[in-house]
């Protein structure tokens, strides 16, 4: 069965960097693209980047680019959210998200079969 989990979150300061990774399996990884997602405390789920199933071609939501980078190792059946310069509105829980196709879609209405449970990421001073 498909198999998504989250891992790097943690507390990191304003200014700071962390970076998630998300392992995936039951699937063939390189078939499809994925997605990070986000849920911020009282807010509705929040797509955040997505990347080609190759790996030739990432997006952004506008409130995180220049600042985060996707990442996918399909040898590894691995993808990466390396976040820099955090900032306090980044605070939420971070999910990844299996495409339905290898193309991204950006948003959550459609486009993903299968979530993971999420790392919590918490930028504070």
């Amino acid at each position: 069965q498909v198999q998504l989990v989250e891992s790097g979150g943690g507390l990191a300061q304003p200014g700071g960097s962390l970076t998630l990774s998300c392992a995936a399996s039951g699937f063939t990884f390189s078939w499809y693209a994925m997605s990070w997602a986000r849920q911020a405390p009282g807010k509705e789920l929040e797509w955040v980047s997505g990347i080609y199933r190759d790996g030739t071609s990432a997006y952004y939501a506008d409130s995180v680019k220049g600042r985060f980078t996707i990442s996918r190792d399909n040898n590894k059946k691995v993808v990466y959210l390396q976040m820099n310069n955090l900032a306090p509105e980044d605070t939420a829980l971070y999910i990844c998200a299996k495409g339905k196709t290898g193309a991204v879609i950006a948003g959550v209405d459609s486009g993903y079969d299968f979530w993971g449970r999420g790392t919590r990421v918490t930028v504070s001073s």
